[in-house]
């Protein structure tokens, strides 16, 4: 019984998932007056019986090949855009991971007054909190173990009270791009950046 109703199933299955009606096929009638669909069928049979149903019902339409998305005009402005976001943020990215991935300083250390220029003139201005970051003044940047992720480093404002405090320089970058590049930012966040 068990063995009938498996067979029924699986040859069922396919015009379930194409959604097309049964009665769409036509119906052979064997010497014993019962349909082929109807007779007894091995499993290999059955199985190989699926797969030789015609589907008719349309899925989605297969993407287009790559030449021709390059040739429309809107993916040709947005790989532009894309290439100039960039370049005009590659420059600070490497100096940022460079400072906190190589052995150029060590936990605790501050900037030298090049690096920190780079850092408070392009990168701290963007944070959505850089206000609140920066206080009562600032005094200068560091690089140590975030407090939460020890195996983690990040960039943190001294502040001219001697309390300092931690911010993520790709929350920086994600701002500068959202106000510079406002048409194109989200589509380019989300591609580049692990976390929105």
């Amino acid at each position: 019984m068990a063995y009938a109703a498996a067979l029924l199933l699986l040859r069922g299955a396919p015009l379930l998932r194409a959604r097309i009606p049964r009665a769409a096929f036509p119906r052979r009638f064997s010497a014993s007056g019962l349909s082929a669909a109807d007779e007894p069928q091995s499993p290999e049979t059955a199985a190989s019986a699926c797969e030789s149903i015609p589907v008719t019902a349309k899925g989605p339409p297969p993407p287009p090949p790559s030449k021709q998305w390059a040739d429309q005009p809107e993916y040709r402005r947005w790989k532009d855009r894309q290439e100039e976001i960039l370049k005009d943020i590659e420059p600070i990215t490497i100096l940022t991971k460079e400072i906190l991935h190589s052995d150029r300083y060590r936990d605790g250390e501050r900037l030298d007054a090049e690096d920190e220029k780079a850092i408070v003139e392009k990168l701290l201005p963007y944070h959505p909190h850089s206000e609140d970051k920066i206080g009562c003044g600032l005094d200068s940047i560091m690089v140590d173990r975030h407090p939460q992720f020890r195996n983690s480093r990040c960039l943190f404002v001294v502040r001219t009270d001697g309390v300092w405090i931690d911010f993520s320089y790709q929350k920086c970058l994600r701002a500068y791009i959202r106000e510079k590049y406002p048409s194109h930012a989200e589509r380019f966040i989300r591609e580049h950046f692990k976390r929105g």
